[in-house]
């Protein structure tokens, strides 16, 4: 059974009001000029990546996909806009009726992308698609934030699991997504259940300091725990003393013993010492999980310790110092007319302080070098160039309103492992510098 079809109480059954209010009342001004049927092309891009990263990561695109099937205007949401008078009655005809008849063309969820690069394009009338911009940019902005801290996290780790266990820093249901966002940048595990049953992420979770706090001795809860889950278990061995945790864990469950979580301290000191006596007790195969406010550049600097695993919270959901990514949603091309066969125009703001966009409908390649590794990110109007054709990064994710696009969760996760070992190696460098790869702009006819 495929639980993300389930639907969950964590869900909403309408997302129509993801939105500024902005967006109803240019619907509502484009209705009244009459220029709400134009042909329109919407993109999502952004200018910059965040200082000192080398890559950004797309990441939110499926649940893009649930959001626009789900953006309807049912009863009870007409109801609150007419009694906050938001749009007059022509308006909310309009709306009752609404359902997205246009496309959507995208990066696919878990390739990397880079200033410029168009990672998705909306297009239908104004109407339809001007609507879809919040609810786009809210998910697309988290998501790939996210994505993209667990993508350096998981870099840093190299072949050492990492556990998502952040949702007692975050919104609850941002909880969730965070958790699915984590798991396409490369985390193994996550330790929130809603993220498991909605998306069938593999979950884990032993115990906390509470447990053992609870017992009259560290030793009666590490019996218990073990009498419960067995010797496997992993066993927290810092809320007394650390040396003496770990002689009693290996006493309680043997050389069987699963694993022990260190939460606290000089964890690089720790995590040898802790290594060392349990090679002395016997226990060679036990593990050795590190939490505590861990980050990208903790989890580096752990590289030469006797780590097996890591577990990350705050840092992750809060996207590492970067919770968001400036994604925008831009229009950069419409038809002269509402007839359906009016060519399209490229369209763009003019504006100073970095602000600036550049109109007509794009396409994205990704060029590689004599290596094969990416060397330039090509984004352009126009037709493509022939040695680019093979070499495109957009697809179709909607096609007449319909999804046509979705994927398990395994595959996008596996799809960000590829396109990131196709980067030059430096993108996996933790200290400052530019995109790993520059955009480059081949300008042509803007195409309808």
């Amino acid at each position: 059974m495929n639980t993300a079809d389930l639907g969950l109480p964590v869900d909403v059954p309408s997302t129509a009001l993801f939105t500024d209010q902005y967006e109803l009342t240019m619907l509502q001004g484009a209705l009244k000029a009459g220029t709400a049927g134009r042909r329109s092309v919407f993109e999502v891009f952004t200018r910059r990546l965040p200082n000192g990263r080398r890559y950004g990561v797309v990441a939110g695109t499926g649940r893009v996909l649930d959001a626009v099937e789900n953006f309807r205007f049912d009863a009870d949401v007409l109801g609150f806009l007419r009694e906050r008078a938001i749009v007059d009655e022509d308006t909310l005809q309009w709306l009752a009726s609404y359902r997205f008849s246009g496309d959507i063309w995208g990066y696919p969820e878990g390739e990397v992308y880079f200033p410029g690069s168009p990672i998705m394009r909306v297009e239908g009338t104004f109407a339809e698609c001007v609507l879809l911009e919040t609810v786009i940019l809210s998910i697309l902005n988290h998501d790939s934030a996210i994505a993209a801290a667990a993508s350096r996290m998981s870099s840093a780790a190299g072949d050492r699991p990492l556990v998502e266990m952040g949702a007692r820093r975050t919104h609850e249901l941002s909880a969730v997504a965070a958790a699915r966002a984590a798991y396409v940048g490369g985390f193994a595990t996550t330790s929130d259940l809603a993220a498991g049953f909605r998306y069938g992420i593999p979950t884990v979770g032993t115990s906390a300091h509470a447990f053992t706090l609870l017992h009259d001795r560290e030793r009666d809860a590490f019996q218990a725990q073990v009498d419960s889950l067995g010797r496997n278990t992993t066993l927290l061995v810092d809320t007394y003393d650390v040396t003496e945790a770990v002689r009693t864990a290996v006493e309680v469950a043997g050389p069987e013993l699963g694993a022990v979580r260190i939460d606290s301290g000089d964890l690089l000191l720790v995590a040898h010492r802790v290594r060392q006596q349990l090679d002395e007790l016997g226990a060679r195969d036990t593990k050795i999980i590190v939490t505590s406010d861990l980050d990208e550049y903790a989890i580096a600097s752990l590289a030469a310790a006797p780590v097996d695993a890591y577990g990350v919270g705050t840092q992750l959901v809060t996207g590492s110092g970067h919770p968001t990514c400036s994604m925008v949603y831009k229009l950069v091309a419409r038809a002269e007319s509402t007839d359906a066969k009016a060519p399209l125009v490229p369209v763009a703001k003019k504006s100073t302080g970095g602000k600036t966009s550049i109109g007509g409908r794009k396409w994205a390649a990704r060029r590689l070098d004599e290596y094969g590794a990416a060397e330039a990110e090509v984004v352009g109007t126009g037709p493509v160039p022939g040695e680019l054709a093979d070499r495109q990064l957009l697809v179709e994710l909607v096609k007449g309103g319909e999804v046509v696009a979705r994927e398990p969760l395994d595959v996008v996760r596996d799809r960000h492992a590829a396109a990131r070992a196709n980067l030059p190696l430096s993108a996996t460098q933790l200290s400052r510098g530019e995109p790993v790869i520059p955009t480059e702009y081949v300008q042509g006819r803007s195409g309808s």
